[in-house]
C-alpha cells in the first residue's frame, strides 16, 4: 500500500522540528519541550489545577506553564474541563490517549535510572513518587504476596494503591488501607529504596504509620532501583 502524505495535521504538528517519519520525532516534537513530559507524569494520576501542577514542578515558571499545557492540549495529549460546583475551578488531565504515555515514560525512567549520573537525593514529587513505585515493582516477588491495600499521604496530598496479582494500580485520593504512611515523597523514596527501617523513620519524625508492619515490610521489599549501566 502506498503512504501518502498527511495534509490534516494538528496546529501542534505543522511546524516540524525533525524532517523525519520515526514515531520516536514526532515524539519529540509532542513532548519533547523542556516540562512537557513531566508535566504529563503530574497528570497521570488524575486532574490537577493550574496551581497544584506549578506547585509539584519546582522551578517552573507560570509563564512556561502555561505555554506548555497549551502546547500539550493542541496536541490532544491533555485537556481543560471546569469541575462542577461548589469547586468550579478549571483542571487539566490527560486525555485516553494522553494516559497511554504511562509506559513510555516508565521505559524511560528505568533507562535513565541507571545512569551514573542519576541523583535519587534530589527533590521528588508526590506523582512521580508513585509513577516510580509502578516502574520499580518486582513483580515476580509481587504474584508471591497476598493482596493488600496500601494508603500514602503526602502532605495535601493522597493516594491509594492496591497490589493485587502482581500489579499495583494507583489511584489518587483517600481510602481504607491495610498500611499506610504519611510522610514526604522524598522520605518515602529514602523508605522504598533505601530501606530506612519504620522505626527509625517513626523516631526521628519522618513518618506517621499505621497499619500491619509485616505487611508493609514485605511491600518495601518489592523495589530496589535498577544496578548502574556500566560506561564502556
Amino acid at each position: 500500500m502506498k503512504l501518502e502524505k498527511v495534509t490534516n495535521q494538528s496546529k501542534a504538528t505543522t511546524k516540524r522540528w525533525y524532517d523525519d517519519a520515526c514515531g520516536t520525532a514526532l515524539a519529540m516534537e509532542l513532548v519533547g519541550e523542556r516540562w512537557a513530559l513531566l508535566i504529563v507524569r503530574e497528570l497521570m494520576f488524575g486532574p490537577r489545577r493550574f496551581g497544584e501542577l506549578k506547585a509539584s514542578l519546582t522551578g517552573i515558571s507560570a509563564n512556561v506553564l502555561t505555554q506548555r499545557l497549551e502546547g500539550l492540549e493542541r496536541a490532544h495529549v491533555l485537556k481543560r474541563r471546569k469541575l462542577p460546583p461548589p469547586a468550579s475551578v478549571q483542571v487539566y488531565e490527560l486525555t485516553s490517549w494522553g494516559y497511554e504515555a504511562e509506559e513510555a515514560i516508565k521505559a524511560l525512567g528505568a533507562w535513565a535510572a541507571r545512569s551514573p549520573d542519576h541523583d535519587p537525593t534530589l527533590p521528588l514529587s508526590s506523582a512521580s513518587m508513585m509513577l516510580s513505585l509502578r516502574t520499580m515493582i518486582d513483580r515476580e516477588k509481587a504474584r508471591a504476596l497476598p493482596a493488600m491495600t496500601i494508603g500514602f499521604t503526602f502532605g495535601p496530598e493522597s493516594f491509594v494503591g492496591r497490589l493485587a496479582d502482581g500489579d499495583l494500580p494507583i489511584v489518587r485520593g483517600e481510602g481504607a488501607a491495610e498500611v499506610h504512611f504519611a510522610t514526604t515523597a522524598r522520605l518515602m523514596a529514602n523508605i522504598v529504596y533505601g530501606k530506612w527501617p519504620i522505626e527509625e523513620a517513626e523516631a526521628e519524625g519522618a513518618l506517621v504509620f499505621t497499619g500491619d508492619r509485616a505487611k508493609a515490610r514485605a511491600f518495601i521489599d518489592l523495589f530496589a532501583l535498577p544496578p548502574k549501566a556500566k560506561v564502556e
